[in-house]
C-alpha cells in the first residue's frame, strides 16, 4: 500500500488544528479552525473524495483518531461519510486501549511497534494507506521515507507557530511536485512525491 498523506498546511508549514477552536490548543495555541476561511470545495473536494475512493485504509495517531471518531460516524448517509466509517482504521496509540476504539473497524498498533507496524502494511499489495493530521506521526514517517505522496492543502496564511510534519534532523529529503492546482480562495493544492537526488 502507498502511504499518503493529506494536510491543511500554512505557509509557515503549520498544520495544528486547521478545523476547530478547540481541537489542538497545546503550547497554547489559540488560532484553531483557520483553514476555514481558505477551504475552496471546487479544488478540494474533488480531491478528498478521489483520494478516499483509492484508499484501502486509514492511519492516525491517537489525537486525529480521537476527533475523527468524535465527528464521522454520526453522519452516517452521506457518501464521503459512510466510505470514511467503513474503511479499515489503525491508530498508533500507547495510552486508548481497544475498548475505547469505538470507531467502526479500528485496530491499535502501539507506539513502539509503529514503524516496523507501518512497514509492514505499506509492503502489502492494495490501495493507498491515508492519512490526515497526526502531525507527529507523519514527522516520524517523513524521518522514516515511508511516505509515499504528500498532498498539501497550501493555505495563504502564516500562523506563527505551531505543530509541523516536517522533521528537523536536518536531514535532505528530495520531493518532486507532481500537481497544482489554485482555488480561488488563495488555497494551493500541491502533490509531492519523493524524488531522487539530483
Amino acid at each position: 500500500m502507498r502511504i499518503v498523506v493529506t494536510e491543511f498546511i500554512s505557509l509557515d508549514g503549520i498544520v495544528q488544528a486547521p478545523g476547530g477552536p478547540d481541537e489542538d490548543t497545546d503550547g497554547g495555541f489559540a488560532h484553531g479552525g483557520w483553514s476555514h476561511p481558505y477551504f475552496d470545495e471546487e479544488v478540494l473536494g474533488p480531491a478528498f473524495t478521489e483520494g478516499l475512493e483509492r484508499a484501502e485504509a486509514l492511519l492516525y495517531g491517537r489525537r486525529t483518531y480521537l476527533t475523527m471518531a468524535g465527528a464521522w460516524p454520526e453522519r452516517a448517509g452521506d457518501p464521503f461519510a459512510d466510505r470514511l466509517n467503513s474503511l479499515k482504521k489503525y491508530v498508533v496509540t500507547d495510552t486508548l486501549g481497544d475498548s475505547e476504539l469505538t470507531w467502526n473497524n479500528t485496530t491499535r498498533i502501539p507506539g513502539g511497534e509503529a514503524v516496523a507496524r507501518i512497514r509492514e502494511l505499506r509492503a502489502a499489495e492494495g490501495g493507498d494507506l491515508a492519512m490526515m493530521g497526526s502531525p507527529t506521526l507523519v514527522r516520524t514517517l517523513l524521518a522514516e521515507g515511508l511516505v509515499d505522496e504528500l498532498q498539501l492543502a497550501v493555505m495563504p496564511v502564516l500562523l506563527g507557530g505551531g505543530k509541523s510534519v516536517f522533521p528537523s534532523d536536518g536531514g535532505k529529503r528530495p520531493f518532486e511536485l507532481v500537481s497544482s492546482v489554485t482555488g480561488k480562495t488563495g488555497v494551493q493544492l500541491c502533490v509531492y512525491r519523493p524524488a531522487a537526488e539530483a
